[in-house]
């Protein structure tokens, strides 16, 4: 497939391979640098597994440090909070803070951010002029880190958040908003809303690309975007700690962003996978200087490709999500641990076993908690008001369902959080 050849900054993302290798190890020996005099814990981390900068020169050399994964910040920041010793820079250069469920805090450079991020939001389609509107709560990286890119390109961001399908009809309508940054279901449930109201998509509006990230995409609900609204569509990945690949023009594979190395490895051992096997993503992302993480450990399971892509961007390429590594749920866009889960059930002595199960009717996560009660008078309509506010303080999250079940329904090694979503 021919893809006309369009760039953001095209002396970067067309290197030959030699030349992105030493672009590559010379960013990465500045990285580790950085992090090793300005982040403490990032140096404890280093020096535990005996390893100084200097000893870190290609990225083959990246298998000498051990993984470290979202538990490991997620304890530091519990020990010594906000950012657990991994702040790389002076507190007064930031000037934004994500949060995620933890909480685990995020600290953010949004100029640095925004350049290095840019590239990745032009290749999805969007431009100076656009006007796109952001639908992700605006404690997450998502929000912040997209909202720097698009204004970096010259495009106007409308930062609507979560919610309220009326009123995002309203005001994607008024403002004539050109660009979409959300989940998928939630597009198909604005543009359901907006035909409930006699409105005519594709006449009445003036959408014209949708970035789909934070779910999975499923196959019908691209094609419905595609073809049946004439949206151009593309997928980004990434996390609460940086990392970001992203979908080219040509829809083959995401591309690894070029501020960043995403390695696949054994997640036992860390040592790196080669093309075309299937291994965990670990990510160590050069522009967050303001929060030097070196190999994190997403969880997530992939595979890479050095093959030319058509659109002519030279970086490696990764599939989209193959599975997780560890028994964790992604669930409207956010990570949710069963330890979290269940650290959050034991401060309520009036439930026994208890299971979350996840579901997704009209394209929309639903998340369902089944509780077995203990003998003794419970009322009911306090205990849920009190479990779903204590589970949206720590997994920034809301219960949708609950469900009280006779004891005994929930099997004793049932698994915390079973995902019964169906995906095409």
């Amino acid at each position: 497939m021919a893809i006309a050849p369009d760039f953001y900054d095209p002396a970067t993302e067309t290197m030959s391979a030699s030349d992105r290798t030493t672009y590559t190890n010379y960013h990465l020996r500045r990285f580790v640098g950085h992090a090793y005099r300005n982040a403490p814990s990032m140096k404890n981390w280093l020096d535990k597994a005996g390893v100084k900068p200097e000893h870190i020169r290609t990225v083959k050399d990246l298998e000498k440090i051990p993984l470290i994964r979202r538990s490991d910040i997620m304890q530091a920041q519990q020990a010594n909070p906000p950012f657990g010793g991994f702040l790389g820079v002076p507190r007064t250069k930031v000037d934004r803070i994500a949060i995620s469920a933890g909480p685990s805090y995020f600290p953010q450079q949004s100029a640095i951010w925004g350049k290095a991020v840019a590239p990745a939001y032009y290749a999805m389609g969007f431009r100076p002029g656009d006007v796109v509107v952001v639908t992700f709560s605006y404690q997450y990286m998502a929000s912040l880190g997209g909202d720097a890119g698009i204004r970096m390109l010259g495009a106007t961001v409308i930062a609507s958040g979560t919610g309220n399908t009326e009123q995002q009809v309203q005001l994607m309508r008024q403002t004539r908003v050109t660009g979409f940054y959300g989940g998928p279901g939630f597009l198909v449930n604005i543009i359901k809303k907006a035909e409930e109201q006699g409105l005519d998509f594709k006449r009445d509006f003036s959408l014209r690309v949708a970035l789909l990230a934070a779910e999975m995409v499923p196959q019908a609900t691209r094609k419905l975007l595609e073809k049946d609204y004439g949206l151009v569509c593309s997928e980004a990945y990434g996390t609460s700690e940086g990392q970001l690949a992203f979908e080219c023009p040509a829809h083959n594979l995401l591309h690894v962003a070029d501020t960043q190395i995403i390695e696949i490895v054994d997640p036992a051992t860390g040592k790196q996978k080669g093309p075309g096997e299937v291994g965990e993503m670990v990510g160590t992302t050069f522009h967050n200087t303001a929060f030097p993480l070196i190999r994190f450990a997403t969880g997530d399971l992939s595979y890479y490709t050095d093959e030319p892509c058509p659109c002519g961007r030279t970086s490696r390429r990764i599939a989209r999500i193959l599975g997780r590594v560890e028994d964790v749920t992604k669930i409207k866009g956010v990570f949710v641990y069963p330890r979290q889960v269940a650290e959050v059930i034991s401060r309520f002595p009036e439930i026994g076993r208890f299971q979350v199960a996840v579901t997704r009717p009209e394209h929309k996560d639903i998340m369902t908690l089944k509780a077995e009660l203990k003998d003794g008078p419970v009322n009911k309509d306090k205990l849920i008001e009190s479990v779903n506010l204590a589970i949206q303080e720590t997994c920034r999250i809301r219960v949708d369902q609950f469900q009280f079940v006779p004891s005994g329904t929930i099997p004793e090694q049932a698994k915390s959080i079973l995902d019964e979503r169906k995906w095409d």
